[in-house]
């Protein structure tokens, strides 16, 4: 007897539907169709169904055996694909190959890509509860999603989330946050608004230069939506008071720009148990993740230690394009939503890496480490330590044969000392500003040109840079070349603007 032709498996709670053909005709390749959206009212809310067939038009077919009230928005009365659709085999239009009759292999992904209005006017189902009129209209767009509605968009109003850095991460991720109406809002910031800032925070405005970034953010949410509290928390973020801070609020959102803060948010976060989202940015590379010790790896996991200082520069010395952080903060506070409303699957246990210049999104996935320090069955770490020692960067007060301050080069200056003072930064860079009398060899060029220096072997060097990463490089590199007497500036142009000349601008 021979069995019926297809047989339908829907789990319970699966995501994916499987369409089995049987044992007679097994010859067609096992096929993912992704369906969009807008579609899934006809898959039961499935945003994939898994189907056997050898061509596209054979894999359109047996999604309609189950799926018929799918034919007519994909087929129009003839049978041809409406001028609206377009179908991909992986990230090929099947246009560009043979249509209906693009051959299928197993394991590949027929996408059903429908072009989208934007907007949807349906009745809103549930009881508004504590959300006022005004309420109901300013988040209609988030009513109308099954997977938020009335009773979502309740749970964002009750819900409290901290904002750790309010840089080019940041400043996306509060106002987002805000506008989805997220009941609560803490912003941890001490640092004031420079110009070099605006590039890429574009919450801030060029007249706000010089002031709080904290308080000028809250105004701007405040602008954006009225019902948010907005908590400031203007204080450098350290071992003594993280526990404290973190502790009030669901979720820990990380826009930080330095390795002490990071992991100090991650040990933190492991500690109290709460979920951090995590991004990081550079030039044209972005990353993120969702690192929930309950519920998968930590920062640690990824990560056990930190590069050496000045190995990895930062945004302030290798750059950044200013749209990037905008990009992968809007995904963290995605990714902040979706943890809140229990909603589709957050990056726990995964990494996303994102490419600009390539426009490529690569997702790998993450395994928690047995022997994390920090989550792992056994710690080693209990409390938060010192960070700033943890990274290598425990701060310099005073000259020493490696390091030298800026008021100590300022004397030998004074005193007309014979030393050669050596700038490793771009052109660019010394344009905008440099100490007078310093001699220009970018960390770029360095190897080429190192023989200028050869002649001044014997002399002291100072070494200097924007804030002191690149020439903590040269100056070790000099060393190790046989250079008896190289000092690296501490802090850089940054530090001689603070503590020397103020009339060298900061960038």
């Amino acid at each position: 007897m021979i069995s019926a032709p297809w047989v339908w498996d829907r789990g319970p709670a699966a995501e994916t539907e499987r369409i089995y053909l049987p044992e007679w005709d097994r010859t067609r390749m096992a096929v993912t169709v992704r369906v969009p959206t807008p579609l899934r009212r006809f898959t039961a809310d499935k945003a994939k169904v898994e189907v056997q067939a050898k061509t596209v038009g054979a894999a359109l077919e047996a999604l309609f055996k189950t799926h018929e009230g799918l034919r007519p928005h994909l087929l129009d009365e003839k049978g041809a694909l409406r001028n609206f659709v377009n179908l991909y085999v992986n990230d090929q239009d099947v246009r560009e190959v043979k249509g209906n009759e693009t051959p299928l292999r197993d394991g590949d992904v027929l996408m059903i890509v429908p072009a989208i209005a934007g907007g949807a006017q349906v009745p809103m189902a549930g009881s508004a509860g504590d959300l006022d009129q005004a309420e109901l209209i300013r988040y209609s767009r988030h009513l109308l999603i099954p997977e938020v509605g009335v009773e979502g968009q309740k749970r964002l109003k009750a819900s409290r989330v901290l904002v750790i850095g309010l840089g080019g991460l940041g400043t996306p991720i509060a106002q987002y946050l805000a506008a989805a109406g997220v009941g609560t809002l803490g912003l941890v910031e001490y640092d004031r608004i420079d110009l070099s800032n605006l590039q890429r925070q574009v919450i801030y405005s060029t007249d706000q230069v010089g002031q709080p970034k904290a308080e000028r953010a809250r105004d701007r949410i405040r602008a954006i939506n009225p019902n948010v509290d907005v908590v400031l928390h203007q204080e450098k973020l350290t071992s003594a008071n993280a526990l404290t801070v973190l502790g009030g609020y669901d979720v820990v959102v990380d826009g930080t720009d330095n390795f002490p803060t990071r992991y100090l948010v991650n040990d933190a976060c492991v500690l109290l148990k709460k979920p951090n989202v995590y991004g990081s940015i550079f030039r044209f590379e972005g990353q993120l993740s969702v690192f929930w010790a309950e519920k998968g790896p930590c920062y640690r996991c990824l990560y056990p230690s930190p590069p050496p200082p000045g190995l990895v520069p930062s945004c302030a010395e290798g750059g950044v394009l200013g749209v990037l952080p905008g990009i992968v903060g809007s995904l963290q506070a995605n990714e902040v939503l979706k943890v809140l409303l229990g909603v589709g699957e957050p990056m726990i246990g995964r990494l996303l890496l994102f490419d600009a210049l390539d426009m490529n999104f690569v997702t790998v996935k993450l395994a928690k480490n047995p022997k994390c320090p920090v989550c792992g069955p056994n710690p080693a770490i209990t409390k938060l330590i010192d960070y700033e020692d943890f990274c290598g960067l425990t701060p310099v007060t005073r000259t020493d044969s490696t390091n030298i301050l800026p008021g100590d080069v300022k004397r030998k200056l004074d005193r007309k000392e014979e030393f050669v003072l050596l700038d490793v930064r771009e052109p660019f860079e010394y344009e905008i500003a440099h100490i007078p009398g310093s001699t220009l060899v970018p960390m770029s060029e360095f190897q080429r040109r190192e023989t200028e220096l050869e002649p001044h072997k014997s002399k002291e060097i100072v070494v200097y840079c924007h804030t002191g990463a690149r020439s903590a490089q040269v100056a070790n590199y000099l060393r190790r070349r046989g250079y008896p007497t190289v000092k690296n500036l501490v802090g850089g142009i940054a530090a001689w603007s603070d503590a020397v000349d103020p009339s060298i601008p900061q960038y």
